[in-house]
């Protein structure tokens, strides 16, 4: 009880620090990062309601099984007055930070895989940092390439739930030659059938190229790379579902770490839009944990594609200067 409270406490020292940077001192960092749209806004008015924005999409990431990168950056890029640069960057410390508060639990129950996120994480931690400065190379010369290449892959993203049906135990008859010397194998224990489960990759190769493009749009638009990574494991690796879900949240504390120092260094990531939006993500996560238990996940799933249908067509719209939904 004594540790608990300690953590608590400094945690909540900790937020308290990282939140006095958020105050007047920073809005000159946030001018850049808010169009005209916030003349005659106080300087908290943006903060407090991507704080309640974020909260919501915690709550709608966890109960339909998605990330809560690949909402963010669409939904505050096509709603909010805030640069796209700004957004991607704060989007991969969204993804970050719940990365990390997962990671070390599940390589303590050994159902993410170390030795099957080495090289998965080398490819794409690398291609993510191309794509990063590729992403920024391309809104120099103008951010509605960005928004409009964003809101295709959204809609990609979102047919990509749609269609998609997972494997819990794919079977694997016989390991490719990469798979075996890499030794990409192992075993947990699955508590619900009360069994120790063996698995092994195949088509391995295939997958680790596909992983150049995972890590490109990663770092291309701060979306994290979850959406991608459990597909690219479970359907085409043969990889248990579990191993393939626990795998890929650890995956993120490399693949996003390595684009999200490009974007700090070029000044993209400011308190004043990461502090309300990782605090009000990570909150609304242990609410939507709660809400699970009595919710129907497979509705909320249905609902949050069709955000994300609706978001990638607004991105879309707002990048070819369309103006058809406002």
């Amino acid at each position: 009880m004594v540790n608990i409270r300690l953590r608590s406490v400094s945690c909540f020292f900790g937020f308290l620090v990282i939140f006095l940077l958020t105050s007047p001192a920073a809005t000159a960092a946030a001018g850049q990062a808010t169009s005209s749209a916030t003349a005659g806004k106080p300087w908290w008015f943006w903060p407090i309601v991507l704080f309640f924005f974020c909260l919501v999409l915690g709550v709608l990431a966890v109960m339909a099984g998605v990330g809560g990168g690949v909402l963010y950056v669409p939904l505050v890029s096509g709603f909010f007055p805030f640069h796209i640069d700004f957004v991607r960057g704060v989007g991969l410390m969204v993804a970050l930070a719940g990365a990390l508060a997962a990671g070390p639990g599940l390589l303590r129950r050994n159902l993410a895989n170390l030795r099957l996120a080495l090289p998965v994480a080398l490819v794409a931690s690398t291609c993510s940092i191309l794509g990063a400065l590729l992403g920024l190379y391309l809104s120099s010369l103008n951010p509605n390439i960005i928004q409009a290449c964003l809101g295709i892959t959204i809609v990609g993203i979102a047919l990509l739930l749609l269609f998609s049906k997972n494997t819990e135990k794919p079977v694997v008859t016989n390991q490719d030659a990469i798979g075996l010397a890499l030794g990409l194998r192992g075993a947990y224990w699955d508590d619900g059938a009360r069994e120790s489960v063996e698995w092994k990759t195949h088509r391995t190769a295939l997958g680790l190229c596909l992983f150049i493009l995972v890590g490109l749009l990663a770092g291309m638009f701060g979306l994290g790379a979850g959406w991608a990574n459990v597909p690219v494991l479970n359907l085409l690796m043969g990889v248990p579902l579990k191993v393939s879900v626990a795998t890929s949240k650890f995956l993120l504390s490399i693949t996003d770490t390595s684009a999200a120092w490009i974007y700090m260094n070029r000044g993209c990531v400011i308190p004043l839009i990461g502090v309300p939006s990782i605090v009000g993500l990570m909150l609304g996560s242990l609410i939507g944990v709660k809400i699970l238990a009595i919710a129907k996940p497979k509705i909320i799933r249905y609902m949050v594609i069709i955000v994300l249908l609706f978001a990638g067509l607004k991105a879309m719209d707002k990048g070819f200067g369309l103006g058809l939904l406002g």
